[in-house]
């Protein structure tokens, strides 16, 4: 289904140059947090059987996004009601036989919510995001990538976590991730072709999480509707013509003038690997871009342990 009323702004030759403003503006060097709206510090409580809207995009990643497709197969909440929306691209075929094949599965308090939009749009991530906050109708929303797996129980979890909850901004404590995979892992092989896969066989270690990182950010329904996802940052809702870092996320977290509140949700994976679907460029600029990830991710499971 294409996502309707999305908004962006259009490309503009300045928008590097607010992108290094908008980035120096997060980090404190300008003090200009008071030209844009001020979120509550509090949101009122929802108690009772409570409605999370989970958003994830996909680009070439349809062997990642299976796994958490299939967690929610495989092990639907019972305490709380999920609508999963994916943003994805037409010019994606495998994310598209994807989706085609989970929309005819049928889960118990579980409705799949495709959004497709046109691949620059896809590739700012914030866009979606924004476009996810403002116009959802849950108690709750989670913003996350789709490597990221939802085990037995963590979401039935959230759902206690979540009773009368008041916070803007939430995150579980604790996730358990792979080490980085190859392509040719098995993990990431058996996810080929659209069907509902498990994780099995593979060793995952515990990292405890200090803040609502991107794809951990839980946000109170009512502070997404509110503030949308960096809306008052055109410089996040422009498209561009490759995927862009994510620097929107600590935007948000910015915007919302909270790095989340600890809740303890056991049961979240995810699957780290060190080739990236979004890279473009030449083989040698691919290579050098995944030996990059992989030194960063020795360094912070380092500074973790």
């Amino acid at each position: 289904m294409q996502a309707d009323s999305v908004r962006v702004a259009p490309q503009r030759w300045y928008r590097g140059i607010q992108g290094q403003l908008a980035r120096l503006a997060v980090s404190g060097v300008l003090p200009i947090r008071g030209l844009y709206p001020k979120p509550k510090s509090r949101y009122p409580g929802k108690t009772g059987r409570l409605h999370l809207e989970i958003v994830s995009h996909c680009w070439q990643y349809a062997h990642l996004q299976a796994y958490q497709l299939s967690s929610l197969v495989q092990h639907p909440p019972r305490d709380m009601d999920i609508t999963m929306t994916v943003y994805y691209s037409e010019e994606d075929t495998k994310a598209v036989e994807l989706l085609t094949f989970f929309a005819q599965q049928q889960v118990p308090n579980v409705v799949w919510q495709w959004r497709a939009l046109p691949k620059e749009q896809l590739f700012r991530r914030g866009i979606g995001r924004n476009h996810a906050a403002l116009n959802s109708s849950a108690d709750w929303v989670w913003f996350t990538d789709c490597d990221v797996v939802f085990h037995a129980g963590a979401l039935d979890s959230l759902a206690k976590e979540l009773q009368g909850c008041e916070a803007p901004l939430v995150f579980p404590q604790e996730e358990r991730v792979t080490s980085l995979l190859a392509e040719d892992d098995p993990l990431l092989q058996k996810a080929a072709e659209p069907q509902i896969v498990a994780l099995d066989g593979t060793e995952f270690i515990s990292k405890q999480i200090t803040k609502a990182t991107g794809p951990l950010q839980i946000t109170h329904g009512d502070a997404a509707r509110e503030m949308g996802y960096c809306d008052a940052m055109s410089v996040y809702q422009t498209p561009a013509a490759t995927w862009q870092k994510c620097y929107e996320d600590r935007a948000f977290r910015w915007l919302l003038n909270s790095q989340g509140q600890p809740v303890n949700v056991p049961g979240v994976y995810r699957i780290r690997h060190i080739f990236k679907g979004r890279y473009t460029g030449s083989a040698t600029n691919t290579s050098l871009r995944s030996r990059i990830r992989q030194v960063q991710t020795w360094w912070r499971d380092r500074k973790d342990k």
